[in-house]
């Protein structure tokens, strides 16, 4: 079915919202057998407190409403094994929460975990497949195929169209990704100026107020209140920690162009 990928691509650019771009990938992962679709994605692996960060997307299609509610609100997204997973590998994996059946996931199932294994157990979305995307920027997303019930027979048939789900996946992450406004893209609620961006910039290779006022032609002052400004905005507490959050948020990475 995915044997023109270029035609695949095709059908995801043709769609110009980020909306009608999930529902092409929510049409193709069903005509491969799956039930539902859920795709997250985070700026970074980590939050500033070295846990899981929480999605600044969440998009569902035929899944429970309420799970954006309970992973991003609620925080399950911390405690769900199949994220814990997705943060340690980038190979597409099967997963199960029938007891019954082994799989990746099974060695993260804990009581810590069992608010998770409940909800899904409710909602009867007991297998699938996920597909970890991670960026060299460290930002990441999981595209994941949602199979309802307890059908033993599945995970042979997943497992045998796990390279192609992969591919499908990757495909459209990366058309989601043209898409993306800076609040999913930064996660951080913050909006830096032009200005702010590059003095921190600047100061993240290590300059001084006083060299980087030379660059930009502004005062050591002007350079000064833009850095404390920003440090403001992200909650720093020093122009250290505000080149770090800055970092993390993914707010410097367009590259410094040096004056000679």
């Amino acid at each position: 079915m995915l044997q023109d990928m270029a035609s695949v691509a095709a059908r995801f650019s043709a769609r110009d919202t980020l909306d009608g771009r999930i529902d092409e990938a929510f049409a193709l992962m069903q005509a491969m057998g799956f039930d539902g679709l859920i795709y997250d994605y985070t700026p970074s692996t980590a939050g500033l407190d070295g846990r899981i960060g929480i999605p600044t997307l969440l998009k569902l299609r035929n899944v429970a409403g309420d799970m954006h509610d309970y992973w991003c609100d609620r925080e399950y997204f911390r405690i769900d094994p199949v994220q814990r997973l997705a943060t340690q590998t980038s190979v597409p994996f099967f997963w199960s929460y029938d007891p019954g059946v082994e799989t990746r996931i099974s060695r993260l199932l804990t009581d810590e975990t069992k608010p998770v294994c409940d909800f899904l157990h409710a909602h009867d979305m007991l297998s699938g497949v996920t597909v970890p995307v991670h960026r060299p920027q460290g930002d990441y997303a999981t595209v994941t195929g949602v199979r309802y019930g307890a059908r033993r027979d599945f995970m042979a048939e997943a497992l045998h169209r796990l390279a192609e789900f992969g591919l499908l996946a990757q495909i459209f992450h990366e058309a989601a990704d043209e898409l993306f406004d800076e609040p999913v893209r930064n996660g951080s609620g913050v909006r830096l100026t032009k200005r702010e961006r590059e003095c921190l910039r600047y100061s993240s290779h290590g300059l001084s107020a006083k060299e980087v006022s030379r660059i930009i032609d502004r005062s050591v002052p002007t350079v000064v209140m833009h850095l404390n400004s920003a440090a403001r905005k992200l909650g720093a507490k020093n122009r250290t920690e505000a080149v770090a959050r800055a970092a993390h948020y993914h707010l410097l990475d367009e590259p410094p162009s040096y004056k000679s």
